[in-house]
């Protein structure tokens, strides 16, 4: 039987474990830190647990949703599954009214178009741009890969006032990038599984607790159960590779782990280190330090438990923070998280200036709020990579030049952005290639 060894307890990793399991793999999974779930994990503050920020799944995330399904997860356990719903508001509601987008009760994309139809707070030129502009990326066959989201905007004809409150504020939730740098084609690709196929593609799947609830822990228990070890703490610091194949790690501590196959589930900078050594990997070094990086902010303002929004999720036009979730629904009644996608000014700011605009765009916002009782920020400046043009052509494949040495995490060629779908989805194909590997035994055999 192979024996697979899985650096990294991220949900790449962890998706690569749970698979190999499932298929009886000998799998051991080391994690630098003491938990599991990377970069989409719950962390400590002040004797409180926090989600290391916001992140989205929806009813097109088939991969997170099959996974679950494979663990003996049910969705309903773990998530609120509700249509999406867009309302977005402004602190100067008189100059920039409300906009509100409800999904019609028809089949994708009509949904979708209906929505439009009637949403309020657009006019009805902007409907019909959007309404243009949703139909002709449906028709569509190609991902264009050699412009930004704004030169797409442009193409189509799309007003600025549409694009600022409509576009770019999807935009900047789904791919971290600004438009004017945001790869059209991915930003296409999430658009269409979103609200091209299946109506509930488009749902909100909000979890019931924790990220941690939500798949790392579920994860963690099905490993063990199926005779898998994950060992915390636990630190990788050079590849052991000969004759052109990997065999093995060995940790900071001088301990060497064997295996006949390792998968590197790491950010590119952690994976750096470890392949840039390795002769027989240099391209791939090339190719992970390519990247850029663009940052995510979230502040969590806790404030008395009556406080709430219309909505689980609500954008905000015109203000630093683009979103603001109420995580009432995750059992934490009074806890507004207000996220600030990519670059931009609010990252000169010091700390505590950044927490009071914050505070006060919700202040505006929602004049009947009490002020916050407490603000405890997260900034994350590498969160996710930019998602520029051509960027799909520069990622890795999940297989090295190295044999049985696999790559896994958001940044290899899954063709989706930073994403835990994308995550996963790199976990998945790592596995099953290695299943679909022969064993040693075979090889030797033939």
């Amino acid at each position: 039987m192979a024996r697979v060894l899985v650096v990294g307890g991220g949900w790449s990793g962890l998706a690569a474990a749970v698979e190999l399991c499932r298929h009886r793999v000998e799998v051991t999974l080391i994690e630098a830190a003491g938990r599991l779930g990377g970069r989409a994990a719950r962390i400590s503050h002040r004797g409180r647990e926090y989600d290391s920020g916001q992140h989205l799944v929806i009813g097109a995330y088939h991969g997170v949703l099959e996974l679950l399904a494979a663990m003996g997860v049910a969705q309903e356990t773990v998530f609120r599954r509700r249509p999406f719903e867009l309302l977005s508001l402004s602190p100067s509601p008189s100059t920039s009214p409300p906009l509100r987008l409800r999904l019609a009760a028809l089949p994708a994309p009509f949904h979708l178009l209906g929505g439009i139809l009637g949403a309020e707070g657009l006019s009805r030129a902007d409907k019909w741009s959007a309404l243009r502009f949703c139909l002709a990326a449906a028709r569509s066959r190609d991902l264009p890969e050699d412009y930004s989201v704004q030169e797409l905007m442009f193409r189509h004809g799309q007003p600025p006032g549409l694009i600022s409150r409509l576009w770019e504020p999807i935009c900047l939730a789904a791919l971290n990038t600004p438009l004017h740098e945001a790869s059209a084609g991915m930003f296409l690709r999430v658009l269409r599984d979103a609200f091209a196929y299946d109506r509930r593609d488009s749902d909100l799947l909000l979890p019931r607790r924790g990220l941690a609830d939500m798949f790392p822990e579920p994860a963690r228990r099905f490993i063990e159960g199926h005779g898998g070890r994950i060992l915390l703490d636990r630190r990788a610091a050079a590849l052991e590779v000969s004759h052109g194949r990997i065999s093995g790690v060995t940790l900071v501590d001088g301990a060497r782990l064997d295996a006949d196959h390792v998968v590197l589930a790491l950010p590119p900078p952690a994976c750096l280190r470890l392949i840039e050594p390795c002769a027989a990997l240099r391209a791939v070094a090339e190719r992970m330090a390519g990247f850029d990086y663009a940052p995510i902010c979230t502040l969590y303002l806790r404030y008395p438990p009556a406080v709430r929004l219309d909505l689980p999720m609500i954008g905000l036009h015109g203000t630093l923070a683009q979103w603001a979730f109420d995580l009432g629904v995750s059992g934490e009644p009074g806890l507004i998280a207000a996220v600030i996608s990519g670059p931009g000014e609010h990252m000169e700011l010091e700390r505590d200036v950044l927490q009071q605009r914050v505070a006060a765009e919700l202040a505006a916002c929602f004049p009947h709020w009490p002020a916050p009782e407490e603000i405890f920020t997260l900034c994350d400046k590498r969160a996710t990579f930019l998602s520029r043009p051509g960027i799909n052509a520069w990622r890795p494949d999940v297989e090295t030049p190295v044999e049985a040495c696999w790559l896994a995490g958001d940044a290899v060629a899954t063709g989706y952005p930073a994403t835990l779908e994308g995550a996963v989805r790199s976990g998945l194909e790592c596995a099953r290639r290695i299943v679909r590997e022969p064993s040693e035994m075979t090889r030797g055999q033939t």
